[in-house]
């Protein structure tokens, strides 16, 4: 066999320049987005109401009293509704914009695995599962501390890796989130992880992820980093298109990956395609698959 072809470091060298040069523009092109769009939004909180006979109105609440409810509809349309006619009252995570209820990811904190910089609130979670046998939970301590973990699911062995993501909150705004964590997995005699940080500068609906990490294996670190790129623009109410792009340690190829998440109030499924920038030939493509329930 051949020996392995040596890193083309000019060509990286630029390839890196690119991709610094795209980030620092799409990073100008989103502000802009964001300073438009939430000029249009209406955040104060929205609520599912139901009514006796199982009608839904989804609306904001505007002023209460001992006897009735007043709200607003997206439209604008004020009523008034006496409370004994209310069977159910459930605050959503969404909000009005242009006239229109705009529902929130309920996943909003990962890409397709890489997490945004966005942090569960206190007393939120989730339970996931990537390709069925990688099983995770989440939980948010505080506003500001996550705590995640696991383990494999693979049949027909007892060599399962446990795994352990503690995660905390640098910034957390309505337009730009930073956090830091440590995914740190462990294997019978080894153990392996990687830490990083990541922020994401974007909407609620539209948002761009940039990520860096270092890996580290039985006590050693790496000396160059991975970075994540990643994307995400919500089309729907139930619909949002999402890319995670990898650069592993030193090297010029990147690992991509597009596809779709289909969510509700509070299940998101994720359908991915993931490649590599140098693939050829045939299908170049494998399956991401990913369930997520938030409670």
């Amino acid at each position: 066999m051949g020996a392995d072809k040596p890193l083309d470091y000019k060509n990286l060298e630029i390839n890196m320049k690119s991709i610094i040069k795209i980030i620092f523009t799409a990073c100008l092109v989103i502000n802009f987005a964001i300073d438009i769009a939430y000029a249009q939004t209406d955040t104060a909180k929205v609520f599912r109401i139901t009514l006796t006979d199982n009608t839904e109105i989804v609306a904001k609440i505007i002023n209460e009293t001992a006897d009735s409810i007043f709200f607003a509809t997206p439209l604008g349309i004020k009523l008034g509704i006496d409370k004994k006619n209310i069977s159910d009252q459930e605050l959503l995570s969404g909000y009005f914009e242009n006239d229109k209820y705009v529902r929130i990811d309920p996943n909003r904190t990962r890409l397709f695995f890489s997490p945004t910089g966005r942090m569960l609130k206190s007393g939120e979670g989730y339970i996931s599962d990537y390709w069925l046998f990688f099983p995770f939970i989440s939980t948010g301590i505080t506003d500001f501390l996550t705590i995640s973990g696991g383990m494999t699911l693979f049949p027909g062995t007892d060599n399962q890796v446990f795994y352990f993501a503690p995660r905390i909150g640098i910034i957390q705004s309505d337009k730009y989130s930073i956090s830091g964590g440590i995914l740190y997995a462990a294997a019978k005699e080894n153990n392996f992880g990687i830490a990083y940080g990541v922020a994401t500068m974007g909407s609620k609906t539209h948002a761009f992820t940039l990520g860096i990490g270092y890996g580290f294996s039985d006590g050693d670190l790496d000396k160059k980093p991975v970075i994540v790129i990643g994307g995400e623009a919500q089309v729907s109410n139930s619909i949002k298109l999402i890319s995670e792009n990898w650069i592993p340690p030193g090297s010029s190829e990147m690992i991509i990956s597009f596809g779709l998440r289909f969510f509700g109030e509070n299940l998101a499924a994720d359908f991915g395609l993931i490649t590599s920038s140098k693939a050829s030939g045939g299908f170049p493509f494998l399956p991401w698959l990913g369930f997520c329930y938030n409670f």
